[in-house]
């Protein structure tokens, strides 16, 4: 077992890269009165996050806590740090073209981004809950805007209202749920929960059972579980694409985070947790796949996916072994990537004139745009669970420990529903290489910056398909010393 430091002297080193970007999006906010000082906003956020992402590196394998205990640095925190940093950094690479083809190239986007960012790892960074809350807030306020960062469409401007004020309810059971665990409790903090845990829940269990409940809500809203999903399909599909990739991958890998931090390590020893992510696993895996065989929008046929993969990844949530830990954040990396690639084709078939990412406007895609046409199958794919892509070993490595942990009924239905994904995914698939287009399509200009994160994606997709025992032991280690 490691020992943790706890100190109230502040060690700046524990939280090194979210100053990082904290002086990034400093820097271009003095910028941003300056046009041609604010066209260097993509490289400077591009920049910290580099540099962030390289501090991060360098935390791994260093327990250890500060600030009083309300920051944590472990490698669980560090793991889904790199996962942010990733997902800001290929976001970044994908504004662009899309932005200039709208009018909304400017650059206090990359300022709301990095700032997002920051409150993600905030909140993996810590086992205090009040910490949580503060950093889901910084996180979640620059979501709002960013969805409604296309101010002359009407869609985004909806897609901002509605993610503004179910976000706004999810805080609210948030707080309060937490202010019933400090009522109990007497504290925030999850290591003195779990130390006193049997003391707690014996004189005050009505408390910390309703704030554990009020909890759950709050972060179902953020993941996407259901019935807690109804505004994700209208807000990725009115907000403008490459945020829509961005919502997609990283704030639901920070409410994971979260998740796997209070209910797998706070409150493990409630039975009710268990039987609730089960129900929330197989409602959340079914409707977002019986919903999504319904669309005739790529965009929201994607937007119901995400709901799909939030509920495998509640599989794993409901087991709670470590094998199931390590699966879930193997899933959470590896959906990262593959979702991200798919956003990436959708955004640049979106630049041409007309585009609207309707099912009809992939047709003939293989003609067009061969090169396109051929990662997003791969994309497809991935998303699918088909080998060799990283996404096959995803679902492997979950079903595999629910299996072992004797959920096979579970592991069953999410079996079934990956087979039920595979008519929608590769209906893209089949549409791209089978259907004619009505008219001549326009070329896809793909910008280099584009061009890499495509490559970053797929051999990453690839990749850990064919190597998955790499990736697997490192977030084996994101466990071994698991707050």
């Amino acid at each position: 077992m490691v020992d943790y430091v706890s100190t109230v002297n502040p060690d700046f080193s524990l939280i090194a890269p979210e100053l990082v970007l904290l002086i990034a999006a400093s820097i271009i906010m003095v910028f941003i009165p300056w046009r041609k000082m604010a066209t260097f906003a993509p490289a400077i956020a591009l920049l910290g996050v580099v540099v962030a992402f390289a501090y991060a590196i360098g935390q791994w394998g260093h327990q250890s806590s500060g600030f009083a205990g309300m920051v944590t640095c472990d490698n669980f925190g560090v793991i889904f740090k790199w996962i942010f940093l990733t997902a800001t950094g290929l976001s970044i690479l994908l504004i662009g073209q899309y932005m200039k083809s709208r009018g909304i190239d400017r650059p206090e986007y990359f300022v709301l981004l990095t700032i997002s960012a920051l409150g993600m790892m905030a909140m993996a960074n810590t086992t205090d809950l009040v910490v949580m809350f503060i950093g889901l807030e910084v996180m979640s306020v620059p979501l709002y805007v960013m969805a409604a960062f296309n101010r002359r469409s009407l869609e985004s401007n909806e897609a901002g209202i509605k993610y503004f004020l179910m976000g706004a309810f999810a805080t609210a059971f948030l707080l309060m749920g937490i202010a019933f665990i400090y009522g109990a409790a007497g504290t925030t903090n999850l290591r003195q929960v779990v130390t006193d845990f049997n003391y707690i829940a014996a004189g005050r269990g009505m408390y910390l059972y309703a704030g554990v409940a009020l909890i759950m809500i709050g972060f179902g809203f953020k993941v996407g579980a259901v019935p807690f999903h109804s505004w994700i399909p209208d807000v990725y599909h009115g907000a403008p694409t490459p945020v829509t990739a961005f919502f997609s991958v990283a704030p639901k890998a920070a409410a994971v985070a979260v998740l796997l931090r209070i209910f797998l390590y706070g409150f493990a020893d409630i039975t009710m947790v268990s039987h609730s992510f089960w129900v929330l696993a197989v409602l959340t895996m079914t409707v977002g796949n019986v919903l999504a065989l319904r669309q005739n929008n790529v965009k929201r046929m994607l937007a119901y996916s995400s709901i799909a993969h939030a509920g495998y990844i509640l599989v794993a949530l409901t087991v709670g072994t470590d094998a199931a830990i390590s699966a879930a954040i193997f899933y959470v990396i590896a959906y990262t990537f593959f979702n991200l690639g798919a956003f990436a084709i959708v955004a640049l078939l979106e630049t041409r004139m007309g585009a609207e990412s309707e099912f009809e406007e992939l047709a003939g895609l293989s003609k067009s745009a061969p090169y396109l046409a051929l990662l997003l199958a791969v994309f497809m794919f991935a998303l699918s669970g088909f080998p060799p892509t990283v996404g096959f070993f995803g679902k492997f490595y979950i079903f595999r420990a629910a299996i072992e942990s004797n959920f096979v009924s579970l592991a069953v239905i999410g079996v079934l529903n990956s087979f039920v994904s595979v008519y929608y995914y590769l209906r893209v698939v089949k549409t791209c290489y089978f259907d004619e287009a009505e008219k001549p399509q326009k070329a896809v200009f793909v910008p280099a910056t584009v061009g890499l994160a495509l490559v970053v994606t797929t051999v990453a997709t690839l990749g850990f398909g064919l190597f998955p025992q790499q990736l697997l032991q490192f977030t084996k280690q994101a466990i071994f010393a698991f707050l």
